[in-house]
């Protein structure tokens, strides 16, 4: 079973959809992470998680 770390982002309302949707590009193209939910509130704000795959290296035995 594949680990993830998470990070929890707040989008304002007034920031626009372009701007989000350029936030978030930058964060999945040089952070590697991927949108695992997001919600709507009614006051236009959004709450975003992303989660990144954790990769654990095996130490080799000689």
């Amino acid at each position: 079973m594949p680990e993830y770390e998470f990070v929890d982002l707040y989008v304002a309302r007034g920031v626009s959809r372009k701007e989000a949707t350029r936030l978030l590009t930058d964060h999945a193209e040089y952070g590697h992470w991927e949108l695992e939910r997001l919600s709507m509130h009614r006051d236009g704000s959004r709450r975003v998680r992303l989660r990144r795959r954790i990769i654990r290296q095996v130490r080799a035995t000689w």
